[in-house]
């Protein structure tokens, strides 16, 4: 297991922990949490043993093997298949041995070594090395040809997907995830989910999906008031547990404020007469040793909203059998053909589509930044488009304001009215005059919504808009978008965005614009059975590879033979669906009963924190609680010992 132990960080002169205590247990999926800043990459370094700690101490085996996404690509001439394969370092280990050992004179000696070598390779898959990389690579998002290509030839973007696929490639006991959807797209986010789902070590995530977390994690970790606090759950669980926190600690501190406020007045009245004097006294040292409790630390929630646009058209536009692509110098090159498509004031839609369909080619011919190759675009009077590009940060200037920035788009209005504007976008004081270039991606990215916002646009073409935003962002543009009066049509792996957003669904499939009849859990299941047919077009490349690694490869199987594996194949799945339901089911009602007992805990803990529970005439109660506490606990502890049993027993009937 992994335990902190009193852990105490400063970084420069900011505490980021305090006496911190937390243990995790192999096998959890935790997803760690805090505000930006609170110190979640430092305890990611922590882990690697890059940074340590002030105070107190962090354990692990020291058997567990670790993987963590590195965050520099140098630009290799190496293929990025090698380069994924790369990241496991101890089968290059081998593989670079048994090249030594094969260069030097035959001998038995080294005839014995080279066959102990050959049995550690097989050992670690090696046979199998390049077929795994190729369905990790398709996974997330590359394609055959892509997987010959250098590391040089990729964009930032690209190089940090083939340093994500080094991390899994690597074999581990412990993997470190920090944002690691912050470069896949929806179809890529799908497919690694299902991955993790599977992995089999111990896994912590930063991430600020919400989707993505409650989908794959079992506990969470919130950075808090400079500790660590440990929830038993996923996300949305989480929530609903630090939402009855808050209002019990909202209560507690009600109360002792009432506690104190008598003891003052009885101090006040008393303490100068001779007889109550002592009394007076004992009130004193009793208010003295009374802990204050902690004031309620959540974060004042960010929030903006989408001023009413001016006019309304309708429709907004009309596309009439467009080709959307790019002019270059070979000629023209299409990428989505034949789009003829409205848009009318109201729709509120998601654009789905895998990985390089032709999604941000197509919003950026809606937007007018590339004109259609062929046929005709018709906007109505009085269009306004709001258009947040993927890369819509980098298209700012660095080197100047806040306020500079929407001077531009408004040089007629006040500057106060400007700076009043920025501040409702948490830009407040000498921030608006500052450079961006020191901001981080948040502000940002939240810099580039505020100029959509002045524009009050009557359309809103958004295209990955919550990349960079931290959880209070996302929700703020989550809750805005909801609340906008004109036409929305965006494209985001953020599926709680687009749940609580849009109402319908077009999707980019095959160089084609259709309607996508299904709500998100329906474009999964279909994301990932076209995920499991492309390692079938990789067969030839893997079949190739295992010939030259001397293994044989299989007859094709008759028809007759097919049918027969089929059957068999069906008859497994069978079986293994009426294995899993009953631990699935019994998984759910444990995982129901911890969130239960963890709210009876807090209760409880909330009623210890209140001081009039330790007068003489409450000892009754006191006692109760107390025994209740320790059930409580103890339930608890049983709970989380049964999931992490029930976990098992399902990994293994996945493997």
């Amino acid at each position: 297991m992994i335990r902190f132990t009193n852990v105490s960080l400063m970084r420069g002169l900011k505490p980021l922990l305090e006496n911190a205590d937390l243990t995790l247990n192999p096998g959890d999926k935790i997803g760690l949490i805090g505000a930006n800043g609170a110190g979640k990459s430092s305890l990611f370094a922590m882990l690697r043993d890059e940074l340590h700690p002030d105070l107190g101490d962090i354990g692990f085996p020291k058997s567990w093997r670790m993987a963590y996404v590195a965050q520099e690509t140098p630009a290799l001439p190496r293929t990025a298949i090698d380069y994924a394969i790369d990241g496991d370092a101890h089968l290059r280990q081998l593989q670079a041995e048994l090249a030594r050992l094969e260069a030097l004179p035959d001998s038995p000696e080294h005839g014995i070594e080279i066959a102990h070598v050959h049995t550690e390779l097989a050992d670690a898959d090696a046979y199998t090395v390049q077929s795994r990389a190729e369905q990790l690579l398709l996974g997330l998002g590359f394609s055959l040809e892509q997987m010959q290509q250098p590391v040089a030839s990729f964009s930032g973007g690209w190089r940090m997907r083939l340093n994500l696929a080094q991390a899994l490639m690597c074999p581990s006991d412990l993997l470190l995830l920090d944002e690691p959807t912050n470069h896949l797209d929806l179809d890529a986010i799908i497919w690694l989910e299902d991955w993790l789902k599977r992995y089999p070590g111990t896994l912590i995530i930063i991430s600020h999906d919400r989707d993505f977390l409650d989908e794959i994690v079992n506990v969470i970790v919130h950075i808090d008031d400079r500790k660590l606090k440990r929830y038993s759950g996923n996300y949305s669980g989480f929530e609903r547990q630090r939402a009855a926190q808050l209002v019990l600690q909202a209560s507690a501190i009600e109360k002792q404020q009432r506690a104190r406020a008598h003891l003052q007045s009885f101090i006040d009245r008393f303490k100068a007469k001779a007889t109550k004097a002592r009394q007076a006294q004992s009130r004193m040292k009793q208010l003295a040793r009374m802990e204050e409790l902690a004031p309620l630390r959540a974060a004042a929630e960010f929030s903006f909203e989408f001023r009413d646009p001016v006019s309304a058209p309708n429709p907004l536009l009309v596309m009439e059998d467009v080709n959307c692509g790019y002019h270059t110098e070979q000629g023209d090159k299409t990428i989505v053909r034949g789009v003829t498509f409205s848009l009318v004031q109201g729709q509120r839609i998601g654009l789905l589509g895998v990985n390089g369909a032709g999604k941000s080619t197509l919003i950026k011919t809606i937007a007018g930044d590339i004109d259609p190759l062929t046929g005709t675009a018709t906007t109505g009077k009085g269009l306004v488009i709001g258009y947040f590009a993927q890369h819509q940060v980098e298209m700012l200037r660095h080197d100047e304001s806040p306020l500079w920035h929407l001077q531009k788009m408004a040089p007629t209005v006040r500057e106060q009215e400007l700076r009043n504007f920025l501040g409702s976008f948490n830009f407040p004081g000498d921030m608006v005059t500052s450079k961006i270039a020191p901001f981080s991606g948040g502000e940002k990215a939240r810099l580039a919504l505020a100029l959509i916002v002045w524009q009050r646009p009557n359309l809103l073409l958004l295209d990955e808009p919550t990349n960079h935003l931290d959880l209070e962002t996302r929700e703020a543009l989550t809750d805005a978008l909801a609340q906008f009066e004109g036409t929305l049509l965006v494209v985001s792996h953020d599926r709680h965005l687009l749940r609580a957003t849009t109402e319908q669904f077009i999707i980019v499939e095959n160089g084609r614009l259709r309607e996508f009849d299904g709500d998100l859990d329906e474009y999964k299941d279909w994301l990932l059975q076209t995920k499991m047919a492309k390692p079938a077009a990789a067969a030839p490349a893997s079949n190739a590879s295992a010939a030259s690694a001397g293994v044989a490869e299989e007859a094709p199987l008759s028809a007759a033979d097919r049918k027969e594996q089929k059957r068999l194949e069906a008859e497994q799945r069978q079986r293994l669906s009426a294995q899993r339901k009953p631990l699935e089911n019994r998984l759910k009602k444990v995982e129901a009963a911890m969130a239960q007992r963890s709210e009876q805990k807090a209760t409880i803990d909330a009623a210890l924190a209140d001081p009039a529970i330790y007068e003489a005439e409450n000892k009754p109660k006191l006692k109760t609680l107390l025994a209740d506490q320790v059930e409580c606990s103890k339930e608890l502890e049983q709970l989380e010992g049964e999931w992490l049993e029930l976990q098992e027993q399902l990994e293994a009937l996945a493997a």
